[in-house]
């Protein structure tokens, strides 16, 4: 007989700290995961959907309740928002159409190799774009959307094939960014032009580092009004959402953490105009790193790893290819074309955990990298604007391209 146990939400917050813990402690540990900076809410949040995939095969289902979860990542963006103003924005802009273009590219290539290993393994080929970029560039989210529209047009089910690859997906993409920045970062000899240490803020009160071991001036009352700040962007991001929901302004539609993202950036750029009300970079960085960390957590704690193991041989097959295709094009792509500096290779780890999982994944392979070798703004500005945004537009219009060539 299956048993379901309901954790309840203030120890589902507990565990959700303790996978952090459990993270650190491991790597401080396992030189290789240190090395090669494995983010810790990977490392920890596995350990514990292991104990939760084990419990399944006895027939105890734990069950977390954790209505934060979606809160924090929104929190998270809106730091991002509110550290891009005008300046850096100018500084920055042009990086992120040509890491969109590369992406772009990307996305491309990731849909050929599915569909041509689906047609080889004797597959549908719309098995192949399931194990492409619409669970893997796309995430668990559109995987559900295309599932649908599959199922509705095609009569095809693959909703059960989706959520495992982008479990799959999720898991590689934070696996693989440390390892490959980090190999271009030692191979190259490449520094942060801010420098490593941890006190970064007495040289360089703008910037926002994302360290969790970042020295920083804060005093209640700052985190106080930041936090004032940024719940307005969450509270703003998720009227929007059902603003657009309820009068079908489709071409507005987006994922609510990008609606957060942006009012973080207006906000930013008005008070940078105004000179009246000074974002206090300190908290924004200390409030994003906390958010970001408990978010990541919170989601690898909720990973059904089983649904990894039902998915067939030949779909597997596909996805281990994807990731080591995924792996030597930012190696030596994206670095390359991103400039072959340290921002670059920050980049590169970013690409791959978006590539593989989702945004935060991304910022998740960046933010590890950066508690170690030192601040890379640009990369932090570059990577989520085109994650979270525009890579959904040009995901879309190419599964489009694909399904009108294979229909």
């Amino acid at each position: 007989m299956h048993t379901t146990y309901t954790i309840g939400e203030l120890e589902s917050f507990l565990i959700a700290i303790f996978v952090l813990f459990i993270g650190h402690s491991i790597n401080r540990h396992v030189r290789v995961f240190r090395q090669y900076n494995i983010p810790e809410p990977i490392v920890g949040g596995l350990v514990v959907a292991a104990v939760v995939a084990f419990l399944h095969f006895q027939d105890i289902t734990l069950a977390f309740s954790l209505p934060m979860q979606n809160t924090l990542m929104l929190i998270f963006f809106s730091t991002i928002g509110l550290s891009a103003n005008y300046k850096l924005l100018l500084s920055g802009g042009k990086k992120v159409f040509i890491f969109l273009g590369v992406a772009s590219i990307y996305i491309v290539i990731q849909n050929a190799v599915g569909v041509s290993l689906a047609s080889l393994l004797g597959l549908d080929p719309i098995l192949g774009l399931i194990a492409g970029s619409i669970t893997l560039s796309g995430g668990h989210g559109t995987g559900v959307a295309w599932s649908q529209t599959f199922a509705e047009n095609y009569g095809i089910n693959t909703l059960e094939l989706a959520m495992a690859a982008a479990t799959f997906g999720l898991v590689m993409g934070g696996i693989i960014g440390g390892p490959v920045a980090q190999r271009l970062i030692g191979k190259h000899n490449l520094v942060s032009s801010y420098g490593m240490g941890r006190k970064h803020h007495a040289t360089h009160p703008q910037l926002v580092t994302y360290d969790q071991l970042e020295e920083d001036q804060v005093t209640a009352k700052t985190i106080i009004e930041t936090l004032f700040v940024l719940l307005i962007c969450v509270a703003g991001a998720k009227w929007f959402t059902v603003f657009v929901s309820e009068y079908q302004l489709n071409w507005l539609k987006m994922p609510d953490f990008v609606y957060a993202l942006f009012l973080g950036v207006i906000i930013a750029n008005i008070t940078e105009v105004t000179r009246g009300y000074k974002p206090h970079t300190e908290s924004i960085d200390v409030i994003g790193t906390v958010a970001l960390s408990l978010f990541l957590s919170m989601a690898l704690m909720n990973l059904k790893l089983w649904e990894i193991l039902d998915l067939a041989i030949p779909l597997l097959i596909i996805l281990l290819v994807q990731t080591a295709v995924l792996a030597v094009f930012a190696y030596f792509v994206t670095f390359k074309i991103m400039g072959s500096n340290y921002d670059a290779a920050v980049i590169t780890g970013g690409h791959c955990g978006f590539g593989m999982g989702a945004t935060p994944t991304a910022v998740m392979n960046m933010g590890a990298l950066v508690s170690r070798t030192g601040p890379s703004p640009q990369a932090f500005m570059v990577v989520p604007i085109v994650g979270a945004f525009f890579i959904d537009i040009v995901n879309l219009i190419v599964l489009q391209g694909y399904l009108s060539f294979l229909m």
